[in-house]
C-alpha cells in the first residue's frame, strides 16, 4: 500500500528517508488521478528499494505549494531529499516503472 504523506510528515518520511522516494501529487476529484492511482498502489507494494507514496493536495497545500505544483497528477522523484526527476499527466505502468528506475 503507497504511504500516505502530508504536509506533517513530509520533511521526515520524504526529505529525511534513506531511499528514493517516489510522490505522486493528487487529488479525489482528478480523473487521471484515477486512473494513475491503482498503478501507484500496485508498485509501492511490489517495490521495496523505493518508497512510494501519496499526497492530497487540497489537504495539504504547503507541500504542494513548495514544490510548486501547478496539475495534477504530478509525479516527483526525490533522492537524498532533493528532486531529481518530474512527470505530470497520466503514466502508464510501464512508463512509471521507467520514471522510477531514475532514482534506483
Amino acid at each position: 500500500m503507497a504511504t500516505e504523506f502530508t504536509d506533517a510528515n513530509f520533511e521526515s518520511a520524504v526529505l529525511g528517508s534513506d531511499k528514493p522516494v517516489l510522490v505522486d501529487f493528487w487529488a479525489p476529484w482528478c480523473g487521471p488521478c484515477k486512473m494513475v492511482g491503482p498503478i501507484v498502489e500496485k508498485l509501492a507494494g511490489e517495490m521495496s528499494d523505493v518508497l512510494i507514496g501519496k499526497l492530497n493536495v487540497d489537504d495539504n497545500p504547503a507541500t504542494a505549494g513548495k514544490y510548486e505544483i501547478m496539475s495534477i497528477p504530478t509525479m516527483l522523484l526525490f533522492k537524498n531529499g532533493e528532486v531529481v526527476a518530474k512527470g505530470m499527466g497520466f503514466m502508464p505502468e510501464p512508463k512509471l516503472r521507467e520514471f522510477i528506475s531514475q532514482a534506483l
